[in-house]
């Protein structure tokens, strides 16, 4: 049986797995995030991370009653940063990736430093929030004592390999989202702009997230109950473990993962940097990604269920008797400003067209269809990339229900993959585990169904696509206007 642990943003899970791929088990905690100030968001390694894989992995081992563990893979939110000490211990709370947006004087200083086209093409991605280049500056300028005493930079998945096996290592895939400290191309530490960035720092081994780097320790084995010499993978950030857990590996595969925020991993055989898409190292050696990811989704609709009341099921329900369009309404979904394609942190949600007419189900409706704008935006950058999807696979909490899946699918044009499990992160965990120990995953979590679009829906939503496209062109100057006001009357982090 293997393990497979994830930290998410807002939960981490586990699972139990046969080595056919049967979920024998699953365990789950909630957390939050610390936000001690506006555009900071943080999360305590030690009360977090490591607390939740320890209760985490006590329930699953008690679900094992006593059967053999063959592997044990991690995943975990990134990049993200967690200055430690020589031993490992934290230095401060963590720096969560892309939503923690307190680098954005560095990103500009280090774009002047090493040249917009330069790092792009070496890095494979643009210098944004998501970096970790950037927030290691912010670090020695603001927080120069704990830079000072940094002996590591480590992720949620590296914190946990290492306490679980004493190793310093990094995989690859999440090393080359620290921009712009890493070469796509030769896939390896660019050195000397490391040096640069950080110098002194001793930056990690790097390893393929199907690689064993290590065993439990007798004191990991003390603290967490696993037995002593388990097999540890190097594991990987969650999206990409998310994309093994249902078979996204081969070349024009794609993911889509409908969550808090929206996430999408398109696999290649070779980088294709785009300046509004994140350009990565894949999950196995000779594989490469491109990345795109939305500042919301789900938070949207959260926050509209909040707004008016009332359950999922009821809006869903009702949203779905409401006709293309929303009946003449369009949103910006826009709501924690815009990762990519547009990297627009000042970006802010717009409903548009509201009329006395309009109710909560034309708006439930309407935000579902921005936000399947915002997909088609990303898809359509990554067509400019080179890399055309020729497969969609939707996975997460948003598949349940149909309607949001379907509106995707008719925006786009394109069909999408279900899959038996939707459990993410953590099954993909497990089935690297299963693979690192020589298992055969290939019959793990099989799709069992598919969406169509219909394609008089697609021809009409063509036009809205068009006008969503503008309407955030033309309302750029005023939406950063009322950005500058919610920072500066601290309405807003």
């Amino acid at each position: 049986m293997f393990l497979g642990v994830d930290i998410g943003t807002s939960s981490s899970k586990g699972v139990l797995v046969t080595a056919d791929g049967a979920v024998a088990a699953r365990s789950e905690r909630a957390h939050g995030v610390s936000t001690p100030r506006p555009g900071w968001v943080e999360h305590d390694a030690e009360t977090v991370w490591w607390a939740d894989f320890v209760a985490i992995t006590r329930d699953l081992l008690a679900a094992a009653d006593g059967a053999t563990l063959d592997g044990l893979a991690v995943s975990g939110i990134g990049p993200c940063l967690l200055p430690a000490d020589a031993n490992g211990r934290p230095l401060r709370p963590a720096i969560l990736y892309g939503v923690d947006t307190r680098a954005t004087t560095e990103i500009a200083e280090l774009d002047a430093e090493f040249g917009t086209a330069a790092v792009l093409e070496r890095a494979g991605s643009p210098l944004t929030s998501q970096a970790i280049g950037p927030k290691l500056r912010w670090l020695a300028r603001h927080e120069p004592q704990v830079a000072a005493e940094t002996r590591m930079l480590l992720m949620a998945s590296s914190f946990l390999v290492h306490g679980l096996t004493g190793r310093y290592v990094l995989d690859h895939q999440s090393a080359s989202q620290c921009v712009p400290m890493y070469d796509l191309l030769r896939r390896e530490w660019a050195a000397d702009w490391a040096e640069q960035v950080a110098p002194g720092l001793r930056l990690p081994e790097l390893a393929w997230p199907t690689e064993v780097i290590g065993r439990v320790s007798a004191a990991a084995a003390a603290s967490t109950g696993l037995p002593v010499g388990l097999p540890v993978t190097t594991g990987t950030i969650d999206a990409w473990a998310e994309a093994a857990s249902v078979g996204v590996r081969a070349p024009g595969d794609a993911m889509i993962m409908y969550g808090t925020t929206m996430f999408l991993v398109q696999v290649l055989t070779d980088p294709r940097p785009h300046p509004g898409l994140w350009g990565t190292c894949g999950t196995w050696p000779g594989t490469y990604t491109l990345a795109a990811g939305m500042a919301t989704s789900g938070a949207v609709t959260d926050w509209l269920r909040h707004l008016v009341g009332g359950e999922f099921t009821d809006l869903v329900a009702a949203a779905a008797q409401v006709p293309v369009g929303s009946r003449g309404l369009l949103t910006l979904p826009y709501f924690a400003g815009e990762r990519t394609p547009l990297f627009d942190p000042d970006a802010r949600g717009i409903i548009a067209g509201l009329t006395l007419g309009h109710g909560q189900a034309e708006m439930y409706r309407s935000v579902l269809e921005g936000i399947a704008y915002g997909v088609r935006h990303n898809l359509a950058a990554m067509t400019e990339a080179g890399g055309r999807a020729a497969r969609l696979v939707a996975v997460g909490g948003g598949t349940k229900g149909g309607l949001w899946t379907q509106i995707v699918s008719d925006v786009t044009g394109l069909p999408q993959q279900l899959p038996a499990d939707t459990v993410g992160a953590c099954l993909g965990d497990a089935l690297l585990a299963a693979e690192a120990a020589g298992a055969d995953t290939s019959g793990w979590n099989p799709v069992i169904g598919t969406i169509e679009p219909y394609s008089e829906h697609t021809e009409e939503y063509d036009s809205y696509y068009r006008h969503y496209r503008e309407l955030y062109e033309c309302s750029t100057a005023i939406t950063h206007f009322l950005a500058r006001e919610q920072h500066r009357k601290g309405a807003l982090s």
